[in-house]
Parts: structure tokens; sequence; C-alpha cells
């Protein structure tokens, strides 16, 4: 059975199973024991502060990074949560990229470069807002985008494929779990229901035109084909090294307390701490605290 490489999973009533059993119309969109948004914001803000504190010894002892994946449909809150959960944390420290349709650069290579490009240094945590995993749900329900990838070879029964990919996936992301990367991958898991609620919002507010795109819609009437390929995805590659968290997403204020606290949970379980100042530097630092006292 696989194992953990650098921390034990949160249990989360939200942890996606290392099973194969996930089924996502089980999967809550919104959580029985959510609070109010005055205790998720407090929370929240509790989350973040100790996210500041272990972010700054995460720098410091610069031997670990964090990959911090986000994947949702349209309007679920990917943005949102990644401001809020972030907020309190050094910029200098923290690397975002977000994934959209490939360009002709990236379609030259395999599936994995360009995410494999933009992976967070030692030290540092990485965001992907969107990432691989487009290639296994975008992609496989819209498959006719595969025809710009130029596959040197495509299997007979595109299952086959997206099998393949779950395995390059796998294997690629213990490779970074091997090698000293915290990989954390939540699922903003929100009904299409609220996601209608939250276009209309958007084409009714001035504000937020910019926000729609009449694309969006019409993936929303894909809804059933991208939640079989998230169920399938997330069964496939949510590992004790790299787990799928499926966040309830119809109420942001809950999202953001649930990312916040998985991600606190998880990151204090790593032996961080401050490097050491050798032995003949401390007789330097004796002395400049002398100088500075005495003035």
């Amino acid at each position: 059975m696989a194992q953990p490489i650098l921390f034990e999973p949160v249990d989360s009533p939200h942890l996606v199973s290392f099973d194969d059993s996930f089924k996502i119309k089980k999967a809550p969109t919104k959580f029985d024991d959510d609070g109010t948004k005055e205790e998720n914001v407090a929370l929240l803000d509790k989350h973040v502060a100790k996210l500041s504190k272990l972010q700054q010894l995460l720098y410091a002892d610069a031997r670990y990074s964090v990959l911090l994946v986000f994947q949702a449909m349209d309007a679920a809150g990917k943005d949102g949560t990644i401001r809020a959960v972030m907020s309190g944390v050094n910029p200098q420290g923290v690397q975002v990229a977000s994934f959209k349709s490939p360009n002709s650069e990236e379609l030259a290579h395999d599936f994995m470069w360009r995410v494999n490009r933009k992976l967070a240094p030692a030290g540092y945590i990485g965001v992907f807002n969107r990432s691989h995993y487009e290639e296994v749900l975008v992609v496989r329900v819209n498959p006719g985008y595969l025809d710009a990838q130029k596959l040197p070879r495509r299997p007979a029964k595109l299952d086959d494929l997206w099998e393949e990919r779950y395995e390059s996936i796998v294997a690629a992301e213990r490779h970074w779990a091997r090698n000293g990367m915290v990989i954390l991958k939540f699922f903003l898991n929100v009904s299409q229901k609220e996601q209608h609620k939250r276009f209309l919002d958007r084409v009714t507010d001035p504000d937020d035109y910019w926000k729609f795109n009449a694309t969006d819609l019409e993936e929303s009437k894909k809804w059933d084909s991208y939640m079989a390929a998230y169920q399938a995805a997330l069964r496939a590659t949510s590992k004790p090294w790299a787990p799928w968290y499926a966040i309830p997403a119809d109420s942001k204020s809950y999202m953001r307390r649930a990312v916040s606290e998985i991600v606190v949970a998880t990151l204090s379980q790593l032996p961080l701490e401050y490097p050491k100042v050798p032995e003949r530097d401390r007789a330097a630092l004796a002395h400049a605290r002398e100088e500075l006292e005495a003035e």
C-alpha cells in the first residue's frame, strides 16, 4: 500500500480516499457544520497568522518546498481563496502560476513541461491556479483540443490516454515529494446552482462584467461530463504524498477556512528549524550586541 513521504495527510472529512472509492455525487458542496461567516473569518485569520510564521520558518530552513494546487469549475472561488489564504505571507517567498490554454511553445513539449518550469524552489510556497490536471479535465471533456497537441502516438481508446496521463502525474508528484515538495491539491466543489447564481451576479454588476466569459456558460452545460472527469482524476491521483481534498465551495467563507486549516495542519508536521549559527560566529554576535547596547 502506498505510504506518505513527508507528512501524514490531514484527517479531514474532505480528504479524497486512496482506495479509488471516491464518488463525486456524495461529495458535499455545502458542509453541514460549516459555521457562521463570522466564525469562519475568525478561524481563517487565526490560520493565516500561523501560516505566516510557518512560511518564515520554511524560507529560513530552505529544505522543503510547497505546492498548493487549485482546480474547480468556473466561479467556484479559486482566485478569492488563494488571495485569502495567502494574505498574511511574505510575497517574496510565494510563487503563483495560472495556467490557461497552452501556447505554441508549450504545445511543442509534453503536457507536464509547462508546470515543471513553474515549480517553486526549496523554501518557497508555490500556488497553481489550475494546473497539469487541465489535461485530464478540460481536455478530456473537450478531446478536440488533442488535435493541437500533435501527439506522436495516440491510443486507439481515449480512456487509455487518460490512464497514461494519470500514471505520469502520479509518478511526477511522487518524484517531487521524494525531493522535498509538500503537495496539497484542492478541488473546490461548487454546485451548478451556486455557480449559475454567481454567473448572474457577474452579468448584473458592471464592476464584475470582466469576470464573465460566454464560454463559461457553455462549459457549464457539460457539467455531468466534467463531474465524471473530476471523479476519475481524483480517484486515480489522490495519494498519501499528494492528497486531494474536495472542499465544499458553496460557502466561500467555509471554503477558505477549510483550505487554510489543512495547509497549516500539514506544514506544522514538518521538522522546520531556523539555521544554527556556527560557534565561530557567535563571538561576533556577542560583540555586536555589546556595541549596540552601549550606544
